[in-house]
């Protein structure tokens, strides 16, 4: 079987691998002259033990499936894996009863090790913190996600793949005899197509006659990191407990694979989908977010939230105050500015953020249509999860 690859972040390389394992011709293609070029490249590097996710979902079952994937694929070609293990930490008694509730969720996930702990007992784990309670995750970790997706790219090429960077697609058709790809000056022919294609997901959807009841809409998440001198006060990773209503939301702090510690993120409305900074702006971008009906509908039912992420985008004592509820030690000289990511978050036409992974099929085309955190912790088992189902798709 002859088959392409859309995107050549962590997700899309993991299905090739998948794929060629199994057999496979597999050929990626990708806009970019690099792997991991967006949002694989500019994660934070936390590997997600799965405590917050809804049990059942597809983020409950692939985040569990795929940590312990990703921890054995790390050990057995010597890429970094470090189980700092994270704190939720409640920092008032009202936060309690949510503290509880991301207990039982995570026992009910299965996740390995949860404890719950006292204020003493989260200082005994993270001496400069505070907090009238915590749960601790010792088996949540920290790695490099974009060396992965280069051994990834490598174990393709080696399996006799190929990645075609710089080959952006231009145009799908689906014929009797397969999928016909327009990439860069290239044409290609598969018998079957899935898209892995993040912030670019919806330009693909519409190429291939399937543009859904979703939209990519992309929020910009901004980091502080700390000083050399202040990052020792973090010593793994230490979370909010999240709102339910916006769980990707809420600055915290946490200690990267190279030793920084990052502060952060929030969450504000990219003027582009590629939009990393308040100054990257694409007009037709803007435009697709902004006339899709979602979008306005969530604005009008999220605009408070919305107001208070854009101030704390401007203003850095924000940030500090934010991290200070955990350790409030810190100054503000001791977090700088760093770079941030752009989530490709889908939102339905009636305003909903999706929370689950998404993945259509259209005829011989596979979409993944949301693939936000924990992906890149999950990405083998999405992969296992996509060549599972185009399989079956292709047998029926």
């Amino acid at each position: 079987m002859k088959l392409g690859i859309i995107g050549a972040g962590i997700l899309g390389l993991a299905v090739a691998r998948e794929m060629a394992r199994s057999g496979a011709e597999v050929t990626v293609l990708d806009k970019e002259a690099d792997v991991a070029a967006h949002q694989t490249g500019r994660n934070s590097g936390v590997v997600h033990a799965g405590i917050y996710y809804t049990p059942g979902s597809l983020k409950a079952t692939l985040c569990r499936d795929g940590m312990a994937m990703l921890r054995e694929y790390c050990a057995e070609h010597r890429l970094p894996y470090d189980e700092v293990g994270k704190l939720v930490v409640a920092s008032t008694r009202s936060e309690m009863a949510g503290l509880r509730r991301i207990a039982d969720r995570a026992r009910e996930n299965q996740v390995p090790g949860i404890a719950e702990v006292d204020a003493l007992g989260l200082r005994e784990i993270e001496p400069d913190a505070v907090g009238v309670g915590a749960v601790h995750s010792p088996h949540t970790a920290i790695t490099d996600f974009p060396a992965i997706a280069r051994r990834l790219a490598a174990d393709v090429t080696e399996m006799g793949g190929a990645v075609r960077l710089s080959h952006p697609v231009r145009g799908i058709r689906e014929t009797s005899r397969g999928v016909e790809v327009a990439a860069g000056t290239s044409r290609f022919t598969f018998d079957r197509l899935i898209s892995c294609a993040g912030l670019g997901t919806d330009r693909v959807a519409a190429m291939a006659g399937a543009p859904g009841d979703v939209r990519i809409i992309p929020f910009r998440g901004e980091y502080y990191k700390l000083t050399d001198t202040a990052k020792t006060m973090v010593r793994g990773l230490i979370y909010p407990v999240p709102d339910p209503r916006y769980p990707f939301l809420g600055v915290h702090l946490t200690r990267r694979i190279d030793g920084e510690v990052l502060v952060g993120p929030n969450a504000v409305l990219a003027m582009a989908l590629e939009g990393y900074s308040w100054g990257e702006i694409s007009l037709g971008d803007l435009r697709r977010i902004v006339t899709w009906p979602g979008t306005r509908r969530m604005a009008a039912t999220h605009w408070r939230t919305g107001v208070r992420e854009v101030y704390g985008s401007l203003a850095k004592r924000s940030f500090l105050s934010a991290a200070r509820r955990y350790v409030p030690a810190l100054t503000l000289g001791d977090i700088v500015k760093t770079r941030g990511g752009v989530r490709a978050q889908a939102v339905a036409r009636d305003g909903a953020l999706l929370d689950d992974f998404a993945i259509d099929v259209h005829g011989r085309i596979v979409l993944v249509r949301n693939a936000p955190s924990p992906a890149a912790t999950s990405s083998l088992a999405i992969a296992r999860h996509i060549a599972l189902t185009a399989r079956l798709t292709s047998n029926s």
